[in-house]
């Protein structure tokens, strides 16, 4: 029976049947928690309504979740093709431990294997080169667990063209590192004519603990830091990957837009961040992060604990950042933009009051105004240019210098703080990173980015846009969030 990967976080129930009989709840917990932050008499009514609309709108459509999970196969045709790239490096096994490379190759994530926290007991995969009958690389996959944990290791479910995981047990009074050098995995230390064989050489996961790396060591293997071969593989997305990545980047989008029309003046930073929390988990996605800022506080890219309590005006420049997880797959997109302004002068009024401003001198000018929605489209640009430049065999630094010399131009090249994106997948942030030196990382169809440039003006405002490319064999890269913002109005 074929398993389908699961989210980092845990979604129990399926959005596509069961979101009406618990959307009430979810609402519900993001109103209570947004009220403890910040009561006031009124404050309860406006968020259930801002929510109510917000949810309302999302599910006009949510065709964005018509996708299939990753199926059992193709974690198979993963671990083959990383047999073949530690063949190419000269290497015996990749070891990894639970957590994302994990989930990649053998559909386990750490909260999978330990929801509370990563234990000092190791709990290792081994995927090892050997070749076929008919001559092909292949992998063979192995793990090392401790003995009472065996029956469990093997409920996990994880995908395997062999009808029993192959696992190398160790009990809690031996050296488990030892156990493995010792097991049927690895040649004898010495050969039947006394002579030392070679130390087994293992490629290190990027994210193995460092006393596992000393362990390994210790008991005699040759340790060495993950390759570009190996890297690559993950790098790669398949048309399945894709599907996902598409699907999650869209939906985080479409939650953001759906929102917009819905928020009110007075609300803070908080409160609109749990409108959106509820709005993502009634569609099933998991929750990640999500930062919302609003005027000076979006110069500060990533917000921090210094914000949430600033209220919103229809003057506000709202940069929201936010990743959600769905079917193990991650979104990372950003949308710049202003709320609504009000309809009558009686509206005016009240909102000035809830926002805690009146008009003596309070109100954004003209010229303020104008400035933002200039930095809009500079920044707009800018991703503009950034899009055209992921191209097969072009370089990571290619495609940040094209953004980077549209806003220099512009005069704003000094609050262009960071780099253009990165790759992202079943992380958020994976490599290769889109940086101005980067050079030596080529763009490959199959590659997935964040493409997310942006003006911060310290002490006043910030803008930023982020949409995720797909780079193609031939032609423009594909995007991957629906689609793009249209105008400060319509993100």
């Amino acid at each position: 029976m074929e398993k389908s990967l699961h989210t980092p976080l845990r979604q129990s129930p399926s959005p596509r049947t069961t979101w009406k009989s618990w959307l009430g709840a979810v609402c519900v917990s993001a109103l209570m928690l947004s009220a403890v932050r910040t009561w006031s008499p009124t404050s309860t009514g406006k968020l259930e309504r801002v929510q109510k609309c917000a949810i309302k709108n999302l599910h006009r459509n949510t065709s964005f979740l018509d996708v299939e999970p990753i199926k059992a196969d193709e974690f198979i045709e993963r671990r083959d093709r990383l047999a073949k790239a530690l063949v190419a490096d000269g290497v015996d096994a990749f070891v990894l431990e639970p957590g994302y490379t994990f989930q990649y190759y053998g559909n386990i994530s750490q909260q999978d294997w330990e929801p509370w926290e990563p234990e000092e007991r190791p709990f290792l995969m081994l995927i090892l080169p050997q070749t076929s009958p008919t001559g092909e690389i292949v992998a063979k996959t192995s793990f090392l667990a401790p003995h009472f944990e065996e029956g469990r290791v093997r409920m996990l479910g994880i995908p395997s063209r062999d009808k029993e995981l192959d696992i190398v047990i160790w009990e809690e009074h031996w050296n488990p590192y030892k156990t493995l050098m010792e097991s049927r995995l690895f040649p004898d230390p010495e050969t039947p004519t006394g002579k030392p064989t070679p130390k087994p050489k293992l490629m290190m996961d990027e994210e193995i603990r460092d006393f596992i790396v000393r362990g390994l060591d210790s008991a005699g293997f040759e340790t060495v830091a993950l390759g570009p071969q190996a890297d690559l593989v993950r790098q790669l997305k398949s048309p399945a990957e894709v599907s996902l990545l598409r699907a999650v980047n869209t939906g985080t989008v479409e939650a953001v837009r759906a929102m917009r029309p819905c928020l009110e003046p007075g609300l803070t930073e908080d409160q609109v961040r749990d409108v959106l929390d509820a709005s993502l988990l009634s569609v099933g996605f998991g929750l990640f992060f999500n930062i919302v800022l609003f005027e000076e506080h979006g110069a500060l890219p990533h917000g921090g604990f210094v914000t949430g309590w600033k209220r919103v005006t229809p003057e506000s420049m709202i940069v929201i950042d936010v990743g959600a997880h769905y079917l193990g797959y991650s979104s990372d997109i950003c949308r710049s933009f202003f709320i609504d302004p009000p309809q009558t002068a009686s509206f005016r009024t009240k909102a000035a009051e809830a926002a805690g401003w009146t008009s003596k001198g309070r109100t954004a000018s003209d010229s303020l105004r104008a400035e933002k929605n200039h930095v809009w489209e500079v920044v707009f640009a800018a991703q503009t240019a950034a899009a055209h430049a992921f191209k097969a065999n072009g370089t990571a630094a290619d495609v940040d210098i094209a953004a980077r010399t549209v806003i220099e131009e512009a005069g704003y090249g000094d609050a262009f703080t960071h780099r253009l994106g990165h790759g992202i997948g079943i992380k958020a942030h994976e490599p290769p990173y889109l940086n101005k030196w980067n050079t030596g990382a080529i763009l490959k169809p199959g590659m997935t980015f964040t493409n997310e440039p942006g003006i911060y003006l310290e002490n006043r405002f910030g803008v930023r846009h982020e949409d995720i490319y797909l780079v193609k064999e031939d032609g423009e890269a594909e995007l991957l969030t629906g689609r793009r913002a249209r105008g400060p109005y319509d993100p």
